[in-house]
């Protein structure tokens, strides 16, 4: 986990910390910190700290963070005039797109 303490070493001397300062606003000992980079901590403790420093978990570890696909209501959508509908990156001519409208509502 030395990438771990060496981005939280990074973050901290950005905001004028130390990670003794740093720790102990994350609520952990002054020394957790430095412990990390024998032991892993947990998801948790990871995200106390990058709270403290105003950066993502993400920040900190280096994972991707996770994306949630979006959900969109395609009855809706279809009906709002105001909804852009493109294929290709080009929008799609009203003709075509009105034929499209009527299939999705089956009818």
């Amino acid at each position: 986990m030395t990438d771990l303490v060496d981005n939280i070493k990074r973050y901290a001397k950005l905001r004028g910390m130390n990670l003794k300062r740093v720790a102990t606003n994350a609520g952990l000992s002054e020394s957790a910190i430095y412990n990390w980079r024998k032991h892993t901590p947990s998801k948790p403790t990871i995200k106390a700290v990058a709270e403290v420093l105003g950066v993502t978990y993400e920040d900190l570890t280096g994972e991707k963070a996770e994306s949630n696909p979006t959900t969109i209501d395609v009855k809706a959508a279809i009906e709002d005039e105001h909804t852009l509908m493109t294929f290709d990156g080009k929008p799609i001519p009203p003709e075509d797109l009105e034929i499209m409208k009527r299939l999705l509502r089956g009818e």
